[in-house]
C-alpha cells in the first residue's frame, strides 16, 4: 500500500510517498480502508521533532482515519463494510488499524472528508469549553484561530451554549466564515490587538474563558484579556513557542491556566472525554453543527497539504484523500 513516511525530523521535504506493508489488525483492532485522513498541526510538530513524546523517524503520521472497515481482529464486535472514523496512529496511508474503542460511526449523510474532521476538532473543542473550561451561557469566551479546525468547532459549540464569543483570525475571509458559524465579535489580529477589542466590548471586565492553541506571546496577552476568576485552556502550541505562566500573577489576579491534550486525556479519563460523543454526533447528523472542510489533497501531495497548513492560509479542516 501507499503511505506517507517522515524520513527524518525537519521540513516538509522529509515527507516521502513509499510502498509499505498492509497492516493486519491485532486483537481488539480493525483495519480501515482509508478514504480520508485528517491533518492536524500536531502532525507538523511531530515532523519537526517538536512534539513531546512523539515518534522517531521513520514513521507514518496522522491521527484521524475515515473509511470502511475491511478486516476485524479477534474479539471485535464490528462488521466489514461499516463506515467509521478512528482516532489512531499512521493515518497517512491507504490502510490503517485502530482499536475498536477508538471508532466512531459515520452516517451516510456525512462524507468521509467531513468525518475526518470530527474526532480531534470537536472532542478538543467540546472538552476545552465544557469539561475543562466550565463554560456557561453567561460567559464570554475568546477563541484563537477561530477559522481553523478546532476554532470552527469551538465557535459553533459556544454559540450552541449561548455564550458570547470573541474570535481571532488573520483575514476578513476567515472572520466572515467564523461569523457565519455564530461568532459574535470577529477580530483581525493582523490589524487589531484583541485585548483592545475585549476591553472595549466588555467595559474593561474581560472574558471568562480563553481557548488557546497558539501559545507563546498570544498566551501572555490572553491573560491580559482575562477577567478575574477566568480560565485559559491551552491545547496546542501552533506558534512553535511555549509560554511560562507567571504564577504570582495567577495568584494575585485570581486567574487559572489549564492544559488539555486529547490523546492523553482519552487514555486517562476516557468516559469524561468521550461522554459527549453521542450528543455531538446527533447535532452533526441533525445539521445543527457542521464540520468545515477547507481543502482536500491527494495522499501523494502530503507535502503541499502540510505546507498549506503551516502557511496559515487554511480554514477549517485540511484532509488527505488516498
Amino acid at each position: 500500500m501507499k503511505s506517507i513516511v517522515v524520513t527524518e525530523y525537519g521540513s516538509s521535504d522529509a515527507l516521502e510517498l513509499r510502498e509499505t506493508a498492509v497492516p493486519e489488525p491485532g486483537p481488539g483492532e480493525v483495519r480501515i480502508d482509508v478514504a480520508a485522513a485528517g491533518l492536524n498541526f500536531a502532525d507538523v510538530m511531530q515532523r519537526r521533532g517538536h512534539y513531546r513524546d512523539g515518534p522517531e523517524p521513520p514513521f507514518v503520521p496522522g491521527f484521524e482515519a475515515a473509511g470502511t472497515i475491511d478486516a476485524v481482529g479477534e474479539g471485535v464486535d464490528r462488521e466489514v463494510g461499516e463506515r467509521v472514523v478512528a482516532l489512531t496512529d499512521e493515518a497517512y496511508a491507504e490502510y490503517a488499524t485502530a482499536f475498536e474503542q477508538s471508532l466512531f460511526d459515520v452516517p451516510e449523510s456525512m462524507s468521509f472528508a467531513e468525518a475526518a474532521g470530527f474526532p480531534v476538532q470537536f472532542l478538543t473543542a467540546y472538552n476545552c469549553l465544557h469539561n475543562w473550561g466550565n463554560l456557561t451561557a453567561h460567559d464570554r469566551v475568546l477563541i484563537h484561530a477561530a477559522a481553523g479546525g478546532v476554532g470552527t468547532a469551538a465557535v459553533q459549540l459556544a454559540d450552541h451554549a449561548g455564550a458570547e464569543s470573541f474570535g481571532t483570525a488573520s483575514t476578513e475571509e476567515k472572520l466572515d466564515l467564523a461569523v457565519d458559524l455564530g461568532l459574535d465579535h470577529p477580530i483581525n489580529y493582523e490589524e487589531t490587538d484583541f485585548r483592545d477589542v475585549v476591553e472595549e466590548e466588555t467595559d474593561g471586565e474581560g472574558v471568562n474563558l480563553v481557548l488557546d492553541g497558539v501559545n507563546g506571546e498570544t498566551f501572555e496577552r490572553s491573560l491580559d484579556a482575562l477577567a478575574a476568576f477566568g480560565r485559559v485552556v491551552v491545547y496546542g502550541a501552533a506558534s512553535g513557542e511555549v509560554a511560562k505562566p507567571d504564577t504570582s500573577r495567577l495568584l494575585f489576579e485570581n486567574k487559572s491556566v489549564l492544559g488539555f491534550h486529547l490523546g492523553n486525556a482519552i487514555q486517562t479519563e476516557p468516559s469524561r472525554v468521550l461522554g459527549a460523543t453521542a450528543e455531538l454526533q446527533r447535532l452533526l447528523a441533525a445539521g445543527e453543527l457542521d464540520v468545515v472542510v477547507g481543502e482536500t489533497f491527494a495522499l501523494e501531495d502530503a507535502r503541499d497539504a502540510q505546507e498549506y497548513l503551516e502557511s496559515r492560509q487554511s480554514v477549517g479542516k485540511v484532509v488527505l484523500e488516498p
